[in-house]
């Protein structure tokens, strides 16, 4: 099972409609994918919403694409704290991991997804090397929120080899 995680809790983001894309992507690869999103929900307490995701979506789960956007030179703090409240052994360990970073700057996030991928390794999962930054998201991202076709090109690739990880 794929899950793509939308690592922001803004509404209307552009993290939210690139996981959007990427679900269509994998979708036309004959792959179901859920994507996870973290707006209009607790993080920080193990609620009965969030233990119902956890046991359907994230311990099912094998391979977890984040889509994370930039916040202060880093991931956000939310994905950060769901990441803490959740059963690390049973969600997280042994299972494989995408990163592709969303910001408005130059460099794409290169450096929230190397902190995020030191998170992930201490949880024992496999991050996949082929780490996507997706910069000048308001220049790449149409009104509709729709990618360019240079970016769909370079995410079509990154999931063909993901696919095989």
């Amino acid at each position: 099972m794929y899950t793509i995680i939308s690592g922001t809790n803004r509404i209307g983001s552009h993290t939210e409609k690139v996981a959007e894309e990427y679900r269509q992507i994998l979708k036309e690869k004959n792959i179901d994918a859920k994507i996870f999103t973290l707006k209009n929900f607790d993080v920080l307490h193990s609620s009965p919403q969030f233990l119902k995701y956890e046991t359907e979506i994230l311990i099912p789960t094998q391979k977890f694409i984040f889509i994370i956007p930039e916040y202060n030179g880093s991931y956000p703090g939310v994905l950060k704290a769901m990441i803490d409240n959740s059963d690390i052994k049973n969600d997280w360990n042994f299972k494989k991991a995408l990163l592709t970073g969303v910001a408005t700057g130059r460099a794409g996030n290169l450096r929230g997804m190397d902190h995020l991928s030191d998170t992930l390794h201490y949880m024992k999962m496999n991050v996949f090397y082929n780490k996507l930054p997706i910069s000048v998201i308001d220049k790449v991202m149409d009104g509709q929120g729709h990618l360019n076709e240079d970016t769909l090109r370079a995410i079509n690739d990154q999931l063909d080899e993901f696919i095989l990880f």
